[in-house]
């Protein structure tokens, strides 16, 4: 606030990045906090709100005096009413209701302490956000900053550009005469990769939440988030549906709950979700590896079953506890390499652990190699990290990984007094090495050091980072096995992945095709069902036109098209569909036949033709 001169707005450039999605969300706690804490009076406003400064400061003037601006009434009169009173929208006009509201409230009450570090403000600004700055028109910019300016001393304003690719635009949109009347702050928000890494550890990676999402529904989100919208939100909903899907077709999600509350829930089972139980394939594969009077239990008691099934919910949930750990230490090694074979991010560590046994992988054997090879600086914080994510854990059995990890460390610090007395005596060696002048003795000598080095054992700190890799690869041996494995999963596990992606990725073109040609579908009626290449003569008006455009051409002549469309209608109503002339068409007939075609035309399959006036042009062709 010292660098600003008198005459510039204070401005804020946020920079949020390309998931525009997002961005309102982000707004709407921006504009929540800044009336918190600093000054009731912010505004927010689009560029599809705003196409002129006349349309701007109404929109401007409506919030801030709490009242609904109708723009399209304003065409003549750039006014705006306020308890039946008209307002002229301008800056003049603002200055003024904000010196009376601000005289009002200090007559009333006690000013409130604006957080501000700028000892000018003694009034809460009026701040005035940009959500989609590059939307905005060049002019409408330029006109309001320079009215502004002008009236700066007036009343505190403070401008916020939502920003969603680089701060460049802003010199782009506006020219220096104008950019000079403000004095910019760049505000950098987290990228959106972030975000979506943060609800992946809160939701997912966690045993709070018992319901989980499968390698493949979990890669499909992920898909999605990448390559589609790079919207957080998006991902949420997204994780929402598959919810909704999962305890929509498991009878058995039940189930799916904390663990006291499904040990409880356990109890109450029917007869009918015991036998669900029995059906699992990982519950089949349990009683398989089971001896076989146990076999007969399991197959043939409900309170037997019951109470091994408290027992494996149990287990399942001591995985989690155990696998979540384990994760987040083997993260840890990974990204402290130079390269990323499991990758960078926990969550393409996650889908590698969840799909498969990753220590099969060739990606978890490059990993290994390369973790072999760290230095003793970078080994010893890797395992100072891990020492406090395993006392963290709420997993009752890592008291002796622990101390293992602590041994390690204390035995890396004594290497380092070892270490001394090594380069002590590779230096005698290679004065001795220095003082054989002879030729002969030289080469000797040489070779004898190369023979040395062939079969030289490993050194101490070799050997320990070895024991260190081996430790790490037995834990991840023993706690990241697939999900897919444990008995009971389908309980708590989402896997559906292709119903989840027919919701999230659709294919309108297909949908819209299946609807038209076999309504049936999609409503259920029994009286729709017809037969392949068959018009139901019960269908709608404009599934019954959709079908014969189909049999046309690219030019559909009308009088056809309604001659056709009267048929099968009037087959429908038991008339001779001869004994109709084309000229003594119903009129009700051709009034629904007009509306089909327009329906038509609305979705795009057809359109008008100029070549010939009664006729339109076809748009679509080829199956679905």
């Amino acid at each position: 606030m010292c660098r600003m001169k008198s005459s510039e707005i204070p401005t804020a450039a946020l920079v949020l990045g390309v998931n525009v999605t997002d961005h309102d969300v982000t707004f709407k706690s921006l504009s929540e906090v800044l009336q918190d804490n600093v000054t009731p009076y912010v505004v927010s406003l689009q560029a599809k709100e705003c196409p002129g400064i006349k349309h701007l400061l109404q929109k401007l003037m409506g919030q801030l005096m709490d009242c609904c601006v109708d723009v399209d009434s304003f065409e003549e009169e750039e006014c705006v009413n306020i308890s039946q009173k008209k307002i002229r929208c301008s800056m003049a006009s603002l200055s003024k209701w904000y010196e009376s509201v601000t005289k009002k409230t200090g007559s009333e009450t006690p000013s409130k302490k604006i957080t501000s570090s700028s000892r000018h403000w003694q009034s809460p600004p009026i701040v005035v956000i940009f959500k989609d700055m590059e939307s905005f028109t060049t002019k409408v910019l330029q006109d309001f900053i320079v009215i502004s300016s002008q009236h700066i001393h007036e009343f505190p304003l403070v401008l916020i550009f939502g920003i969603a690719t680089s701060p460049m635009i802003i010199h782009r949109l506006l020219p220096h005469s104008v950019s000079s009347l403000l004095c910019i702050e760049l505000f950098q928000s987290l990228s959106c990769k972030e975000h979506l890494a943060t609800v992946i550890d809160k939701l997912l990676l966690t045993t709070q939440f018992p319901f989980k999402l499968s390698e493949k529904v979990l890669q499909v989100l992920i898909n999605i988030f990448l390559y589609h919208d790079f919207s957080v939100q998006n991902f949420i909903k997204g994780f929402q549906l598959s919810v909704v899907e999962h305890f929509y077709s498991q009878p058995l999600s039940v189930l799916c709950c904390q663990l006291l509350e499904a040990k409880k829930r356990v109890n109450s089972l029917s007869h009918n979700q015991c036998e669900n139980i029995r059906s699992l394939p990982s519950f089949r594969r349990y009683v398989e590896s089971q001896v076989s009077e146990k076999q007969i239990a399991l197959l043939t008691e409900d309170s037997f079953l019951k109470e091994v099934t408290q027992t494996l919910l149990e287990d399942l949930h001591i995985y989690h506890e155990n696998y979540f750990t384990v994760l987040r230490c083997l993260h840890v090694f990974t990204t402290s390499l130079p390269k990323y074979p499991l990758g960078k991010q926990i969550r393409e560590l996650h889908c590698a652990c969840l799909g498969k046994s990753v220590w099969e992988t060739e990606e978890y054997g490059s990993t290994v190699q390369l973790l072999r090879m760290l230095a003793k600086d970078e080994l010893v914080a890797i395992l100072q990290k891990c020492v406090e994510i395993f006392i963290s854990s709420s997993g009752k059995q890592f008291s002796n990984t622990v101390e293992k990890l602590e041994e390690f460390l204390a035995r890396f610090q004594n290497l380092e007094t070892e270490t001394n007395e090594v380069q002590d005596v590779s230096v005698l060696s290679q004065k001795e090495l220095q003082k054989k002048t002879d030729l002969y003795h030289l080469q000797k000598t040489l070779l004898e050091l190369k023979e040395s080095k062939r079969s030289k054992k490993l050194t101490k700190f070799e050997m320990l980072r070895f024991e260190v890799v081996d430790f790490i690869d037995s834990l991840v041996r023993s706690y990241l096995a697939p999900a897919e494995m444990q008995t009971l999963n389908e309980v708590v596990y989402f896997n559906t992945a292709n119903t989840l992606r027919e919701h999230l990725n659709a294919a309108p073109r297909i949908a819209l095709h299946t609807a038209l040609n076999n309504p049936y579908c999609y409503l259920k009626n029994q009286t729709l069902k017809s037969d392949v290449g068959c018009i139901s003569n019960t269908a709608p008006d404009i599934c019954i036109v959709y079908k014969l455009h189909l049999e046309c051409g690219r030019l559909i002549n009308l009088v056809d098209w309604l001659e056709a469309f009267s048929t099968v209608v009037t087959a429908v109503e038991g008339t001779d569909p001869d004994s109709v002339a084309t000229d003594q068409v119903d009129e009700i007939i051709h009034a629904r036949f007009i509306r089909a075609v327009s329906e038509l035309e609305l979705l795009g399959f057809i359109k008008p033709s100029k070549q010939k006036t009664d006729h339109v042009a076809r748009l679509t062709w080829g199956g679905c």
